[in-house]
């Protein structure tokens, strides 16, 4: 027996996709529904009913997931237990948990968000699509299925890992699309490579996300498979993947605007910052029913697009993330984003897609930064890296050559930070 609706102590917002009227919705929504919500918004002495739309969200205050921890399970939660249906969470690799509870109306948008991902990545209902990521408790399996079936496409579900089963169904089922994490998705090319299968796979669309990736990294997968990649970006917190994806353009991923409003602020004062700065992504749901989001800090960092897109879409843009303000580590008092080494890896001719940053601490020394790359090594070759990296870093590196495919992969996500004590 499906259960029906939820009896929401707020009506539905308008289905025009009015961001107004889903931020007046959403902050209504929480406070009555939500304990916890109207704590919060009495704490920062914001009256809910005087929340009128966009124009208001600084007036309101920021969200974080230590809040999201700090009220585990359920107490973000704005209708009653009985109206949820599913519940996701992160995998607490850094903490507590994060969980996600769905009303059945949430899943349906879900649903929705992550077809529209697939069709502007060009898939259709005759593509086969082997989704090869988590299922369970991780949302990117339900994620990546729904949507897939939504479009119409026959869904193979293989999940992480087990290459064997990976390589067989793909040569045997005629798989067009593979959906999974950046890092799988090479180990997946090299193998193909390996057992000499490079041009004997139907592939010609591939969804990767829960990581960020490089150009280099995108040149050798799609080189390797045969097919083109699409950058997807999602987090646990707001649904899962799906929240918007590149178009064929690639030119930043456009995001679904009539379900979030988008802010970038400065991550130190958390000043909104104007389109084309970089800064941290703030997000509001504006149709989440079970446990709705406003001004949750996302940690990662991007900068919003103004430019309409040539690819004709309505949906405005957000440039691919550069990385997160966790990431960031400091060498000799200087800021260091693994993001910033990567770019300036990438302008090295024979440097593969394949690094690790080694930050060593207190040290004979002091502290050191070893960065350990895969290239081609070739005269004058290591000499140019530790330039390149001092002039970008303003921190001088050591550097480590190693043969191309000598550093792990991975079925998840790659570390690519260590950092070493003493």
């Amino acid at each position: 027996m499906v259960k029906s609706s939820p009896e929401l102590a707020t009506e539905r917002p308008p289905e025009t996709g009015d961001p107004d009227a889903g931020i007046r919705w959403t902050v209504a929504h929480a406070a009555a529904g939500s304990p916890w919500w109207r704590s919060h918004f009495e704490r920062a002495h914001v009256d809910p009913k005087s929340i009128s739309g966009v124009a208001d969200l600084p007036r309101l205050p920021f969200t974080t997931k230590e809040d999201l921890r700090a009220s585990y399970p359920l107490g973000w939660a704005a209708v009653p237990e009985s109206s949820l249906v599913r519940l996701h969470a992160s995998s607490g690799t850094t903490g507590k948990r994060t969980v996600c509870a769905y009303t059945a109306q949430d899943l349906a948008d879900w649903r929705e968000q992550f077809a529209r991902s697939f069709v502007t990545a060009g898939v259709t209902s005759a593509d086969r699509v082997q989704v090869m990521v988590g299922y369970g408790l991780w949302t990117a399996g339900a994620g990546f299925q729904a949507g897939a079936e939504r479009v119409g496409a026959l869904v193979i579900p293989t999940g992480p890992g087990n290459l064997d089963l990976q390589v067989e169904m793909l040569l045997d089922l005629g798989t067009t699309v593979i959906c999974s994490t950046s890092s799988f998705a090479l180990l997946l090319a090299e193998t193909i490579e390996a057992r000499g299968l490079t041009g004997s796979l139907a592939l010609r669309v591939g969804v990767f996300g829960s990581e960020r990736w490089g150009t280099r990294m995108r040149e050798r997968i799609e080189s390797l498979l045969g097919l083109e990649s699409f950058d997807i970006y999602g987090l646990t917190e707001l649904y899962g993947p799906g929240v918007g994806i590149e178009c064929t353009e690639h030119e930043g991923i456009h995001y679904w605007s009539d379900y979030f409003v988008m802010e970038v602020v400065d991550p130190l004062s958390g000043e909104c910052l104007p389109p084309g700065e970089e800064g941290e992504v703030v997000v509001t749901t504006l149709r989440k029913e079970g446990m709705p989001l406003i001004r949750y800090r996302t940690r990662d960092l991007s900068r919003l697009i103004s430019e309409p897109c040539k690819c004709g879409s309505p949906f405005p843009r957000l440039a691919r993330l550069t990385g997160r303000t966790d990431d960031m580590v400091k060498v000799k008092g200087v800021a260091i984003f693994p993001s910033q080494v990567e770019t300036l890896l990438g302008r090295v001719e024979g440097v593969g897609s394949e690094y690790q940053l080694h930050f060593y601490r207190n040290g004979e020394r002091g502290d050191a930064l070893v960065v350990r790359v895969e290239a081609e090594d070739y005269p004058g070759l290591k000499d140019s890296l530790v330039y390149q990296l001092h002039e970008g870093l303003s921190v001088r590196p050591e550097v480590e050559l190693l043969p191309l495919g000598s550093l792990p992969r991975t079925e998840r996500k790659t570390q690519r930070v260590f950092e070493h004590r003493g």
